[in-house]
């Protein structure tokens, strides 16, 4: 603990005109629950009693020292005053007209003592309002990307995007006053925007830099009396020599090179948004003010910048000229294309497909949001499959991601809890396409979405491929008939990323995309759930699917015919099967989702005989249930064989099916990594591969132990912990590393659920 003389905080208020906030300014300084500060507050010969009221705390408490300047200076020379007279350790700006909020001293010293006493510590602030709304700031995110990290700001230039004034940070003392532009301390300027001048030169000079994620500044928003609303225009044309001031440090300081580009862009982002506001600049002084923009842009312009996307970057460019003709030109087409888009918006051509286009081409001029990822799945059907789970993940390892998901209006009633959905061809939609950073989906995006810079497009694709797939069903007319190949790989080459489960996909998919993405061996997310369920994850399912205990549950789930679309026929004689297997076993049957409703499946299912579970909203969750599995050509197998269960290939047109649909390898060849298990190819095949046992024999397992060393290979219960690493968090490397397949536990089967449960002490009791 800092000894009294040496005070962690030195608290410096600059005090004019805020005689009514000055009082509660000081005393959510004096209440906070650490002690450890002193208050310096600087009255800058203000005209009305603010001088009074900080004498009267000084009075009552001695950690307050009023300071009375001789002549009023400004709120950078009252702030000189105050650091001047500084004893502590850290100095934090605060403006007589906002407070802190409980806790921040606490908070702050607490993590300058983790973070090794940095050179400046960043924190949040809310903007208050007269009418009590509260307004979050947008640097929270950026301070949250810090976590507990110790950066130099050069490293990281998004830290230039926090709000650049001195009261969202500390300054550590020692480094503050050995700084600036002769190595006798950072000094403020006259004029206004003097906190840009002292942000960017402090931030070019710091070596160690951290955050904390807490509110503590509430910034107050006066109606008026604020010095950015000075009557006299020409005071705010000091704009320019502020800036002027940070280039010429940032000349006498190699290495930064990227970081000149930042605050240039910072900079003439600010001419502009000071250039919009006519209280600052009125029309009689926006001739003069364009052209020194344009002086200053000129001389300080970096090498290689580039101006941003859009709108933006069009008054980038304009401004450049210094030309006011220009300038007042495009503002001119910008009001007239803004006001033919509100009157759009009021037209009965609203939800036309040509409005939703222009609305589309204007959002994509707009940047990109940094925290937004867009999912869908299966061409907006209920949310599921890889981008379900990659999304769950993202909100444990990547909480400033905001998700949405795609979903069409006909399954926007089966929604899982928590989700935020925006309807297809809907302007929610095309605004979230336009501006999220991340794409996610299993299928492909519309050919209408266009890949904008700065996006991420994610693919995680819906299976491993037996079928052929991609350019390769250019081969087999009963599905080239119907595909567009030039779209096709249109939309793969807005691919950043795909994922793949095993070695056989990555090839399969390198080859028939053949574009510029990057692969992602990182296992299938969705089958994450196969190793972290538990036996009551399994108990709990079957119970709610109507599955007694003791019974075997078989899972039936084949797959489309390219030819046979229409409708659901099943390949085999679903009510002979269940009857000639016996009550000693429940018949769960999964038509593929392409299919509708079947009239002859849903009378079997109201018979009793099976269980249609074709509308179950988790296949995931129907293989946890299942003792078995019956499929076909359906990549359902490949997921299935990570639980270590039996697999049964029903496959009674396997000649037709890959001579009009193609295959990537010979399922039926019973060779070791080609075949999952037991092989039927008629009806009593199939019966009698239960009626002998043959399904779970020895001779099963082992195709099966050799089919998951093949087609399980990077499937371990962390897919999509590595996905959200490598494409949201941009980390290197597969992390966490794969575990090795004999170093994997599968979620228990049925029986060993059942089993664990009979154990239980209040089971055995009863």
């Amino acid at each position: 603990m800092p000894s009294a003389a040496t005070p962690r905080f030195s608290v410096i208020i600059p005090v004019y005109g805020v005689e009514g906030y000055i009082r509660e300014c000081l005393e959510s300084v004096i209440s906070q629950s650490c002690p450890d500060f002193e208050i310096i507050a600087v009255d800058d010969c203000s005209q009305d009693g603010s001088g009074a009221i900080i004498d009267e705390f000084a009075a009552r408490d001695p950690r307050v020292r009023a300071v009375h300047r001789e002549q009023n200076g400004g709120i950078g020379a009252a702030r000189n005053t105050g650091i001047a007279q500084a004893r502590g350790d850290y100095l934090l700006f605060l403006d007589g007209d906002d407070s802190i909020r409980p806790g921040s001293l606490q908070a702050m010293a607490d993590r300058l003592a983790e973070t090794g006493d940095p050179e400046i510590l960043l924190f949040d602030y809310v903007r208050t309002y007269t009418d009590g709304t509260v307004e979050e700031s947008k640097s929270g995110k950026h301070i949250a990307a810090l976590g507990d990290q110790v950066v130099r700001p050069a490293d990281h230039l998004e830290l230039l995007r926090i709000f650049a004034v001195v009261w969202n940070r500390v300054y550590r003392r020692d480094f503050f006053t050995a700084g600036g532009f002769t190595g006798d301390g950072f000094r403020f300027t006259d004029g206004l925007y003097e906190d840009a001048l002292m942000v960017y030169t402090t931030m070019a000079a710091a070596e160690r830099v951290a955050g904390l994620e807490y509110v503590v500044v509430e910034y107050r928003q006066r109606r008026q009396g604020s010095s950015m609303r000075s009557s006299s225009p020409r005071k705010h044309f000091v704009i320019f020599d502020q800036y002027q001031r940070i280039f010429d440090y940032l000349d006498g300081r190699p290495g930064l090179d990227e970081y000149r580009k930042v605050v240039f862009e910072r900079m003439i982002s600010h001419f502009l948004y000071t250039l919009a506001r006519g209280f600052r600049i009125p029309r009689s002084h926006r001739r003069a003010y364009v052209r020194q923009a344009g002086r200053v842009y000129r001389k300080n312009e970096p090498k290689g910048f580039t101006p941003p996307p859009g709108i933006a970057g069009v008054k980038f460019k304009v401004l450049r000229t210094g030309s006011y003709t220009a300038f007042e030109s495009l503002k001119a087409a910008n009001n007239t294309r803004e006001s033919a888009f509100r009157a759009l918006g009021r037209s009965k051509r609203w939800g036309g497909r040509k409005a939703l286009k222009t609305y589309y081409a204007v959002q994509r001029r707009l940047p990109v949001d940094e925290n937004l990822a867009v999912y869908s799945a299966y061409w907006g059907r209920t949310p599921g499959c890889n981008p379900l789970a990659v999304h769950e993940a993202a909100k444990k390892l990547a909480p400033h991601l905001r998700g949405v998901w795609v979903v069409n209006r006909a399954h926007a009633d089966r929604l899982p809890a928590g989700i935020t959905r925006v309807a297809p061809a809907t302007f929610g939609y095309w605004k979230a396409m336009a501006r999220a950073k991340y794409l996610v989906n299993n299928v492909n995006f519309p050919d209408a979405v266009v890949k904008r810079p700065g996006q991420v497009h994610l693919q995680t694709h819906h299976g491993t491929p037996l079928k052929r797939m991609g350019l390769d069903q250019q081969n087999y007319p009963a599905v080239a008939r119907s595909m567009d190949f030039g779209k096709l790989m249109e939309r793969v080459d807005r691919w950043d990323w795909s994922v793949s489960s095993n070695q056989h996909s990555t090839e399969q998919w390198e080859r028939v995309y053949p574009a510029s993405f990057r692969t992602l061996d990182a296992g299938y997310p969705r089958n994450d759930v196969y190793y972290r369920a538990t036996a009551a994850d399994v108990r709990r399912i079957r119970g709610a699917l109507g599955i007694a205990p003791g019974k075997k549950a078989i899972l039936y789930a084949p797959t489309v015919r390219d030819h046979q679309r229409d409708a659901f026929v099943a390949r085999l004689d679903l009510a002979r099967f269940a009857r000639e297997l016996g009550p000693e076993y429940v018949l769960l049957v999964r038509a593929h989702y392409f299919y509708g409703a079947d009239p002859e499946l849903n009378a079997l299912a109201e018979s009793g005989a099976l269980v249609d579970v074709s509308r179950h909203p988790s296949v995931e969750e129907l293989c946890l249930a299942a003792d078995v599995l019956i499929t076909d050509y359906s990549s359902i197998m490949f997921d299935y064989a990570n639980l270590d269960r039996p697999i049964v290939t029903y496959a009674d047109d396997w000649e037709m099916y890959r001579t009009l649909r193609g295959v990537t390898f010979d399922l039926l060849s019973g060779r070791p990594g080609d075949t999952p298990g037991v092989i039927a190819t008629t009806e009593d095949e199939l019966i009698d591969a239960f009626r002998s046992g043959a399904w779970q024999g020895e001779s099963a397992a082992a195709l099966r132990r050799a089919f998951r060393e093949r087609f399980c290979m990077w499937d371990d219960g962390h897919a999509a912990e590595r996905v959200v690493r490598a494409v949201f968090l941009a980390e290197e490397g597969l992390n966490p590393p794969v575990v090795p397949l004999d170093e994997r536990t599968p979620a228990p089967t049925p029986e060993a659920a059942e089993a664990s449960a009979a154990t239980r002490p209040e089971h055995v009791a009863g």
